[in-house]
């Protein structure tokens, strides 16, 4: 899902597997392990997608860059 965010461009999320895909603005992929859907459905209504990454996502769920 696109969004608007000066830092982030898509926010897609895989249910059955609890794994957030985040595509910056940079074109950089990361997949995130073990998200809960909660916390999925609140990223994607933040205000600020980019803080809402900062202070809930980031170092708190382990992830992987993803081959553009």
């Amino acid at each position: 899902m696109q969004v608007e965010s000066t830092a982030i461009r898509d926010i897609d999320y895989d249910a059955e597997r609890a794994k957030l895909l985040v595509r910056f603005a940079s074109g950089e992929r990361y997949v995130y392990v073990g998200v809960p859907g909660e916390v999925h459905r609140s990223f994607c209504e933040a205000e600020s997608k980019g803080r809402f990454f900062q202070a809930e996502i980031r170092d708190r769920y382990p992830y992987n860059r993803l081959d553009s």
